[in-house]
């Protein structure tokens, strides 16, 4: 059994090491993962009263999601501690600490050089990492210089092949420790070798389970439960904080809960599992519960901005304009030129109907970070609100060469080929959105209104994407509405009896009003009369009278067809009509 103490000491010499070799990225992870484990009390003092707030809160949150059953583990985890490795006999000296200053000053060829003689493992790292970041520098250079900062280019990093060859060497005569084999995996998936690289990175991750940034390149690698589940990792505590992001990125998200819920036995107070949690409860579409996790997350820590872009949307999502006014205004003064917060800011002018401002903000946040997926997907929306479906087009490409498995992206390729009157591309991009989200109803009746275009016609496939879409729970009630309809059209008049009167339990479930409603109760009305079940006909038609205008009419020509069918007479003055 790891003990909380003995986690928070694990945690303490990794970030300490992760420092000391450039790693910045994963100490600031384990940072606020050791920070996040619930303290003694008996060493609570005012400055740091932070562990106090709110500590059932997350527990709360993920008691009252029945779908998950795993237990919260009380003291520790029942997993095996991995002992921390020693750091290499031979002292690098003034050597490596010369280089490092050089790394730290983005100086990566001069950091690079300054170890070209040294062979300690931990020097070894320094000198290949500041190469690779070194040609990752030029290679942004060159695609600017070349194509400009949003634009298409052929730039490599041209460091890849040295480094491949390098490295490669000193895996086979063990000269290299897990953070080289970390960067060994990072070199490999740039080259396409997926295969290896996902070998090298677990082996990475198995000798030193600390490195954030190795789990999270694995995690990238994983594009299917299938490779997820082939990969031979060792049972740690850093393995479900891997698994719960991979289950999210698959889109697993009860799996995803489960694990945070597993973890958070230790890392009570972990503002990282509280974000990943509120990611999977937006991914449910669960929007209020959400907007409390994130409330609560800016209150425990005032000046976040990383996952606040995900909270935008949320506010997006229910046109909640002054909290998002608020909340771009603070990422603003914040850190104006985070990407983030560059996408908060769209986020809101785009609420505002401000669609070029919005676009111009998008692109500032792609200028900062070029591989921004919400930005790429969100500046595509914004060019379809304008009309500029050439535009939109492009930036799904993009979003879909960062990410082939978004289905945002996806989804909306295939909204704008149909805004183009290209069914036949709309419908294949939207089967690929739903192949990555097959629960999704609004996918399914995307993918149905394709094949009722005039160009298509396909009825019966379009009668079988609305069915899906039923199954999926379609909160809209657009499916049952459009079943209805099409089985009319066909004259099946049973079949759309039936899902009219599965539309009016819906729409007097939630209260709704409207065409819809109006339309189902003469069609039903007129259906009972002409199989001569009077009396439901009846029913529909006094609704029908609670109607003005029009409808009212209509109510009165039925019911005056039915006393005529009922008595083979004509029926008396219905103004006189007992209702």
């Amino acid at each position: 059994m790891v003990s909380k103490e003995c986690c928070r000491n694990e945690i303490r010499a990794a970030i300490r090491q992760l420092s000391d070799r450039c790693l910045y990225s994963a100490a600031k992870w384990a940072g606020e993962q050791v920070v996040g484990i619930e303290q003694d009390p008996s060493n609570f003092t005012p400055a740091n009263t932070r562990f106090q707030r709110g500590s059932s809160s997350i527990r709360r949150r993920f008691s009252t999601n029945e779908s998950i059953s795993t237990p919260l583990p009380s003291v520790g985890f029942s997993q095996a501690a991995t002992p921390l490795p020693e750091e290499d006999e031979a002292i690098d000296g003034d050597i490596y600490l010369l280089a490092k200053s050089y790394f730290d000053c983005r100086e990566y060829r001069r950091a690079s050089h300054m170890l070209r003689d040294q062979v300690s493992k931990k020097s070894l790292f320094l000198r290949y990492y500041a190469l690779y970041l070194a040609g990752e520098k030029r290679k942004e250079e060159e695609m600017i210089e070349l194509e400009g900062p949003l634009g298409k280019s052929d730039a490599i990093n041209r460091e890849l092949v040295s480094l491949e060859r390098d490295l490669s060497a000193l895996r086979r005569t063990g000269a290299i420790d897990s953070f080289g084999l970390y960067l060994y995996g990072v070199v490999l998936k740039e080259k396409g070798n997926e295969s290896l690289a996902r070998a090298s990175l677990v082996e990475s991750v198995n000798s030193y389970p600390w490195n954030w940034s190795a789990w999270s390149e694995l995690q990238s690698l994983c594009t299917s439960i299938e490779i997820l589940n082939s990969l031979n990792l060792n049972n740690h505590w850093m393995k479900d904080f891997f698994l719960g992001n991979a289950y999210q990125e698959l889109r697993m998200h009860t799996e995803s809960l489960a694990k945070y819920e597993y973890l958070q036995g230790i890392f009570s107070f972990s503002n990282y599992i509280q974000a990943q949690t509120a990611k999977a409860q937006y991914s449910l579409r669960e929007f209020d519960q959400v907007e409390i996790m994130f409330e609560e997350l800016l209150r425990n820590d005032p000046y976040r901005v990383e996952d606040m872009d995900l909270y935008s949307n949320v506010l997006y999502a229910k046109e909640a304009c002054a909290a998002l006014s608020y909340l771009a205004h603070k990422v603003f003064l914040t850190d104006k030129y985070r990407p983030e917060s560059c996408c908060i800011i769209g986020n809101y002018y785009s609420l505002k109907g401000q669609h070029e401002k919005a676009v111009m903000y998008f692109r500032r946040a792609l200028k900062l970070n070029k591989k921004y997926l919400s930005a790429w997907t969100l500046m595509g929306h914004e060019y379809v609100e304008m009309k500029n479906t050439p535009a939109a087009i492009d930036a799904y490409r993009r979003a879909v060469d960062i990410n082939p498995t978004d289905y945002r992206a996806w989804y909306g390729l295939g909204q704008a080929y149909e805004m183009m009157g290209m069914p036949f591309y709309a419908l294949h991009y939207f089967r690929k959105s739903i192949f990555f989200l097959p629960n999704d109803s609004r996918l399914w009746i995307a993918m149905a209104k394709c094949y009722q275009t005039e160009q298509l016609y396909m009825l019966e496939e379009a009668i079988k994407c609305y069915k899906r879409a039923v199954n999926c729970t379609d909160t809209e009630g657009i499916a049952l509405n459009q079943l209805a309809k099409l089985h009319q059209k066909l004259g099946r008049n049973e079949e759309a009896a039936y899902y009219f009167e599965k539309d009016l339990e819906r729409m007097d479930a939630e209260g709704l009003e409207g065409p819809n409603m109006f339309e189902a109760l003469v069609f039903l009305a007129t259906h009972f009369k002409n199989h001569k079940k009077f009396e439901e006909a009846e029913v529909y038609c006094t609704r029908l009278l609670d109607y003005s205008g029009p409808e009212k009419e209509k109510a009165k020509s039925l019911l005056r067809g039915i006393r005529m069918a009922q008595t083979g007479f004509p029926s008396m003055d219905l103004e006189h009509f007992p209702i």
